[in-house]
């Protein structure tokens, strides 16, 4: 220190607040480690004698139990920070630097505001001006001694848990269904219902290949799961999904020793976030470490079959995945026929009944767009239910048979050339070893460039070797005798199984995802376009109908309201709804008031489609009103009535109230008195004209 203690404390610093700061690590220092806290305490005195007064003594002692590695949740060390910054304090105490901050960036950041406000700070070991150059660069060696002390810390005690892990020494805490015995060894719990609680739960899992099936089985069964406490006291509580996870994705079950299965890291905001690693990353696995409930073989079929199942990061080959609740066929095997992205399984409930619907709606999620269609999925469904009852025939499995024997041929021939492959690369790589043996150790030119040819060569076998068995892994195997027969069995009994209505649909899922690849579908508008494609590598095409929507049920049909648009040309409402019925068309549920048309229902369709009215397309022919006929012919209302009665003018009747008459041309008949009487006698009397019309357009 350049100057002494007394010297730096000035008049204008006792003006002032000083500040003593008190912190311990962890709960468990506040409670053992008493005597640091004393000698925290104990500051005020130092202050007392630089002559503060004790109203002007605070102690912040509200971080307590906080790790100093970091100002996040440290309320205290913020405080103190703020009240420095405001310039209301003299001098910051505390007992040590480690104290204060753990941090450099933290312990720095102080020395700047406290410099910048003319603050003092004092450590056991005495009083120091942070705008003094000697006195800041102290106080920052003190900081940067203070972090490094914490790190030699933390890794000197992560050293030590690591190498024990590594030996699978280290005791960790174990999941309920194992427990340390008296000379510290694993064991299975002894309970009984622990272990067949356990084991049950695996063997649901094996059996449905999901967490929810497994979850909702043993809620529907009623069974409980066991728990422990942070006591360790053992307890049995309702099966959770987070629970069911947690079990299979500990690999203590399979027998294992692992360590190091995560890793940590802390964000600027003070998060801490988890990584979960790749085993190969993990610090120690030692299989078959202690007795297991599963083997190690089936840990790692769950973590597959757990990979799969997950939408969000599981596998893009959506077969593989574990057919979830409902009842729609083609659920993951869906495929849009115009984006070619995966159809989304839509459910809704119609009178009861939950119908599945196929919705392509990437384009309205990510891209704001119209979704691409939509396909009913009961009619889908269906049909390619009867299809696959037709295709998977004995004789069609016989040929798939034969065409896969016949492929597996082609394959362990391409097996042997690469097997081959292999063994040149080895020959290469030992004439390498022997010329290099061979040579004089001491002519360096020529060994080094032998020695340097035999490493490529064995990086070279060793490369082929990998390729060898990355291919032969996707080559399936050939089919013996008793897998023959199963699937030549499987054949016969496939539509029985199909067709019951006792399997469930997720076994039904199943079935397909082992048959099929993906289908392709496609609505044009009025036919449903569905494109299978087998796993074998045929393909099939069906074309559906597209059911009628809820809408289109109340609506009438187009054929009906064409043919009454080119019936109303020469014929009225009674006669077109006589027509229509004949042909057995019926009106839509908005229309309907029976099962078949009448002329209210005809003029209500003509009106609500906006048809031609028959009186307009009269008047486009030529036909009079009745006020022109009677002026045409000179003679009143009644003699026009009779005159249509004998047949003497041509009637037509457009609504029902109003008539139009055909222009009799030059020669219109003359008045005459007693005229009507004969011709009355001469034809039968009719109030429509168009009865003729009808029989001849049905004829």
């Amino acid at each position: 220190m350049s100057t002494a203690p007394s010297i730096k404390v000035q008049p204008r610093h006792l003006r002032r607040t000083a500040y003593l700061y008190v912190r311990q690590s962890t709960l468990r220092q506040v409670l053992e480690n008493t005597e640091s806290t004393k000698r925290q305490y104990a500051l005020r005195q130092r202050a007392l004698a630089f002559g503060w007064p004790d109203e002007q003594i605070v102690v912040i002692d509200s971080d307590l139990g906080e790790s100093g590695a970091s100002t996040v949740g440290r309320e205290g060390f913020q405080r103190l920070v703020t009240e420095v910054g405001m310039g209301r304090a003299g001098i910051v105490m505390g007992l040590e630097v480690s104290r204060l901050a753990r941090n450099s960036a933290d312990w720095h950041r102080l020395l700047e505001i406290c410099a910048l406000t003319d603050t003092l700070i004092l450590d056991e070991d005495g009083v120091y001006d942070p705008a003094y150059f000697n006195d800041r660069l102290l106080l920052g060696l003190k900081g940067t001694m203070s972090e490094a002390e914490l790190h030699v810390i933390k890794a000197r005690l992560r050293g030590g848990i690591i190498n024990k892990a590594r030996r699978g020494e280290y005791r960790g805490p174990l999941p309920v269904g194992l427990v340390y015995d008296d000379d510290g060894n694993v064991i299975l719990d002894p309970d009984q219902q622990v272990q067949t609680s356990i084991r049950h739960l695996f063997e649901t899992f094996r059996r449905t290949g999901s967490g929810y099936a497994t979850l909702k089985l043993f809620r529907k069964e009623g069974l409980t799961f066991p728990v422990r406490n942070h006591d360790g006291e053992l307890a049995f509580t309702l099966l959770t999904h987070g629970a069911v996870i947690r079990t299979l994705h500990n690999p203590r079950y399979a027998g294992a020793y692992f360590f190091g299965k995560t890793r940590s890291r802390k964000t600027v905001e003070g998060k801490v976030l988890t990584e979960k690693l790749d085993p190969k990353e993990w610090t120690a696995l030692i299989p078959n470490a202690h007795p297991a409930y599963i083997t190690w073989e089936d840990f790692e079929e769950n973590q597959r079959i757990l990979r799969d199942n997950d939408i969000e990061r599981g596998t893009e080959d959506m077969r593989r995945r574990v057919p979830r609740e409902g009842n729609a066929l083609l659920q993951g095997l869906a495929i849009c026929g115009r984006c070619g992205q995966r159809i989304t399984v839509r459910y809704h409930t119609r009178k009861g009944v939950t119908l599945p619907s196929y919705v392509c709606i990437r384009a309205k999620v990510y891209e704001g767009e119209k979704a691409c269609h939509h396909v009913v999925g009961r009619v889908v469904d269906a049909a390619v239910s009867q299809l696959l009852a037709d295709v998977f025939t004995p004789a069609a499995v016989e040929v798939a048979v034969q065409v896969q024997q016949e492929l597996q041929a082609r394959i362990d021939e391409a097996d042997r050339i690469r097997l081959k492959a292999v063994q040149r690369a080895q020959y290469e790589a030992d004439a390498a070893k022997r010329r290099f043996m061979r040579v004089d150790p001491d002519n360096r030119l020529v060994a080094d460039s032998l020695e340097s040819d035999w490493n490529d060569k064995l990086r070279a076998v060793a490369a082929a070797r990998d390729e060898y068995e990355r291919l032969r892994q996707q080559d399936r195997l050939a089919m013996d005798a008793e897998a023959r027969r199963r699937v030549l069995a499987l054949a016969s009994d496939f539509p029985r199984l199909w067709n019951d209505p006792a399997t469930p649909a997720r076994e039904r899922k199943r079935m397909l995802a082992l048959l099929v690849e993906d289908v392709t579908l496609l609505n044009d508008g009025t036919t449903l376009h569905v494109h299978l494609r087998f796993r074998g590598g045929r393909t099939e095409s069906l074309t559906v109908p597209r059911p009628k929507g809820g809408w289109e049920t109340t609506v009438t049909e187009p054929e009906a309201i064409a043919l009454i648009d080119r019936l109303l040309d020469d014929h009225t409402y009674e006669q077109i709804a006589a027509i229509l019925h004949k042909r057995g068309l019926r009106p839509g549920a908005a229309h309907r008031c029976t099962d078949h048309f009448t002329a209210e229902t005809v003029a209500r369709l003509a009106l609500d489609h906006k048809l031609k009215p028959r009186f307009d397309r009269l008047r486009e022919r030529g036909y009079l009103t009745r006020e022109e006929m009677m002026e045409r012919l000179g003679i009143g209302n009644t003699s026009l009535r009779n005159w249509a009665r004998a047949g003497l003018v041509e009637e037509h009747a457009c609504d029902g109230r109003s008539f139009l008459y055909t222009d009799p041309g030059p020669n219109p008949p003359a008045r005459a008195p007693g005229r009507y009487s004969k011709l009355a006698d001469r034809r039968p009397p009719s109030t429509l004209s168009d009865h003729s019309s009808e029989v001849q357009y049905e004829a």
